[in-house]
């Protein structure tokens, strides 16, 4: 029987879907195999910027996000409190997919922060991810989401960390996982600048200073493999691995339900930095739960929040509110920026604002 154009046409078109959904998976067979080369000690070092026993965390409201963040760091005591003149810098955003922000991190605010580091001295600055395991086409999605050129426009060098070697690191205080194996670049740079968004999970509850470390480990230590009943606290224990310099959490537009690929949105026009992970987290999670949306923070603190929990319980951050310090301003005055950071000082159980 004689093929027709058309029939010859969709043929080719079926033909070149199925090369590149096995291209795509052979992608992850290559990366899944590849295991860690070396081992390291945990990069663990005291909390950044903490002080008195106290972890500030700072929320910056405007559109100019270079100045939001200028203004963001400089309340908490400058880039150079941690030492970044003459260091190697690992910026790492949210790269999940290929959809923008808020499913990844803003474009904009990665090539902020990169331009940033290099005015504050910084002598080398990479701006890597790896993509979900299920969407691992980490190039192609650096350059959708806008962040590729971003990066290397600010002059950053771009790394897709699936591309490169891995470290194992005991972990032998975590109960899920006593080793994990993470990207050597968390060892090949002096910081790591941790630049996650704000934005729900359906399986851990939310995504943003903890959770956007899973981006950093080997595949097969993404916790839906280790253990898919305790989602929440192997994303915490996976962070025994590192500490950050800094957090900078990108809420520009923030995801309020569903998630983590796509879900409900709100322009919040706000970054967040502290040196406290978890600290960060509960601001951040704060905002989610002032809009009501999300059943993960009804009817019960966020310190309940299981990925929270585990991390106090494994002392990577502020242990609750009586450790936390909240600075908030508004570079452009709007009076809803205000009341949105009243109510997330609210469920985080902070007693007072300073601005």
């Amino acid at each position: 029987m004689k093929l027709k154009r058309r029939h010859f046409l969709l043929l080719l078109v079926l033909l070149a879907a199925a090369a590149a959904a096995v291209a795509s998976w052979l992608r992850v067979i290559k990366v899944f195999f590849r295991g860690p080369t070396r081992q390291k000690e945990a990069v663990r070092t005291d909390i950044p910027y903490r002080s008195g026993g106290k972890s500030p965390v700072v929320v910056v409201g405007g559109t100019n996000l270079e100045a939001m963040v200028r203004e963001a760091v400089g309340r908490l005591g400058g880039f150079e409190k941690m030492g970044v003149r003459g260091r190697t810098v690992l910026v790492k955003p949210n790269v999940v997919g290929e959809r923008r922000n808020p499913t990844t991190t803003n474009a904009a605010l990665v090539g902020a922060v990169v331009k940033l580091l290099y005015a504050e001295g910084a002598s080398r600055v990479y701006v890597g991810d790896m993509s979900a395991v299920t969407r691992l086409r980490t190039p192609e999605n650096m350059e959708r989401t806008g962040i590729r050129d971003a990066a290397l426009r600010a002059g950053a060098e771009v790394l897709h960390l699936e591309e490169h070697g891995w470290v194992k690191v005991k972990t032998p205080r975590g109960a899920y996982l006593k080793e994990v194996a993470v990207s050597e670049w968390i060892y090949n740079v002096d910081r790591v600048v941790n630049l996650p968004v704000i934005k729900t999970h359906r399986y851990a509850g939310f995504s943003l200073c903890l959770k956007n470390f899973v981006g950093a480990t080997h595949p097969k230590y993404r916790p839906y493999l280790v253990d898919r009943k305790h989602w929440e606290e192997v994303v915490a224990e996976l962070n025994l691995a590192y500490t950050p310099a800094l957090n900078i959490v990108d809420g520009t537009r923030s995801m309020v339900e569903h998630g983590p690929w796509k879900g409900e949105e709100r322009e919040t026009n706000l970054i967040i930095a502290s040196g406290d992970r978890v600290a960060a987290d509960a601001v951040g999670l704060g905002i989610v739960a002032s809009f009501g949306k999300w059943k993960w923070t009804e009817g019960e603190s966020i310190w309940e929040a299981r990925q929270l929990r585990r991390a106090v319980q494994l002392g990577l951050g502020a242990s609750g509110p009586e450790e936390m310090e909240l600075i908030a301003v508004d570079l452009e005055g709007r009076p809803g920026f205000g009341d949105l950071v009243e109510r997330a000082r609210k469920h985080v159980g902070l007693r007072a604002l300073r601005s």
